[in-house]
């Protein structure tokens, strides 16, 4: 990684190792079916907040309601995802992993945590500091980059 890389580049440089690393060593949580980066995404958002509907995890993937919507027929099809219908509101579907994919993708997890706990434990006292002091700056950006903020080209350019 080059030091006169600018600063964002340094970033998505380091996360992508990270996570290539990561999966290098512990796999994928279905070797046998890849998931697509965003039903991925789906599955951990369930896996965290299960009960969630279709436009709620539109919402924090920051995604359109209807690739939402295909992301959990691909993920029903594979058995991955149940929807169960709301008892307040008939109209909406909550959504869940089966009790096959929660034990699967938490064992995943597991693995994914310990072998990082690992490398972290190996690191500098030092190292192990600016990581864990720049998790909340790191988690502020994601968050100034979620779609329902202005960005800069969203912003009218003044001339």
């Amino acid at each position: 990684m080059a030091q006169n890389e600018a600063p964002a580049e340094q970033l998505f440089a380091a996360i992508g190792l990270l996570r290539r690393h990561t999966r290098r060593r512990v796999g994928r949580p279905w070797p046998e079916t890849p998931l697509t980066g965003s039903q991925v995404e789906l599955v951990r958002l369930l896996r965290r907040r299960p009960g969630t509907s279709v436009a709620e995890a539109a919402a924090a993937l920051g995604l359109a309601a209807n690739t939402v919507s295909t992301l959990v027929r691909q993920l029903t099809d594979a058995g991955l995802v149940e929807r169960v219908r709301d008892e307040s509101d008939r109209r909406v579907a909550r959504l869940a992993l089966t009790d096959e994919a929660r034990s699967q993708v938490e064992r995943w997890r597991d693995r994914r945590n310990i072998e990082v706990a690992a490398a972290f434990d190996g690191l500098s006292a030092e190292d192990r500091q600016a990581i864990e002091s720049a998790i909340p700056a790191i988690t502020r950006l994601a968050g100034a980059l979620h779609p329902d903020q202005a960005g800069p080209s969203d912003q009218e350019v003044v001339r």
